[in-house]
């Protein structure tokens, strides 16, 4: 008996792929394929998907992680693998705390996205140790630490000094200090060009 997939990808190429690897397989089942993770809840109650492929940025904004948690709250038997090219520090750790099985970087390259199906549905959880590297400046994204990455995720809104630090529970001086920091990482000149580069790279990205 095949396991019936559903893919939630509004990337055409990867979509076309993965369509591909599970067409090409006698173990797996296409049972739809989405653009907007917010339908994937829906398409899950009929009881025929037993696995579902999630990319987190998806069409109209809406996000896989926040369809993935509905799908795990309301059909813990179906197994979900969020699958993803962008680097984002955070997608990791809420992936674990709202049930996700398993976690695919697209470009990583070690791993099939196949194999990763093939041990999930076997019961195992799989899940990359940290998130690729990418350059900023002349530092890396592994240079910075969880409260940098968090700060400069809340410098994505443009909101003062002060305003983060309230959000964060944290003074304004201690906003500034974490901002210098970063810019002497990476040799940029500003926080502005500190964030650009960052949100262009998908280091931190706001929504999701």
């Amino acid at each position: 008996m095949a396991y019936g997939v559903l893919i939630v990808e509004d990337q055409e190429m990867p979509r076309r792929l993965f369509e591909i690897y599970v067409g090409g397989s006698k173990q797996y089942e296409l049972k739809g394929t989405l653009t907007n993770a917010a339908l994937a809840p829906d398409l899950c109650n009929g009881g025929d998907v037993d696995l579902v492929l999630m990319d987190v940025c998806t069409a109209l904004g809406s996000s896989g992680l926040d369809a993935a948690e509905v799908i795990k709250r309301e059909h813990p038997e179906i197994k979900v693998i969020i699958v993803t090219s962008m680097p984002e520090y955070s997608w990791l750790k809420r992936a674990r705390q709202i049930g996700v099985d398993s976690f695919w970087y697209k470009d990583a390259g070690k791993e099939s996205i196949l194999n990763v199906m093939d041990r999930t549905m076997a019961g195992e959880s799989v899940f990359p140790e940290e998130t690729p590297l990418v350059q900023l400046g002349m530092a890396t994204n592994h240079d910075f630490t969880e409260r940098e990455l968090e700060i400069l995720k809340e410098l994505i809104t443009g909101d003062s000094n002060a305003e983060i630090g309230e959000r964060l529970g944290i003074s304004a001086g201690t906003v500034k200090r974490h901002v210098e920091n970063m810019l002497g990482k990476t040799g940029f000149h500003t926080r502005t060009e500190l964030v650009a580069e960052a949100g262009r790279l998908g280091i931190v990205i706001r929504s999701q």
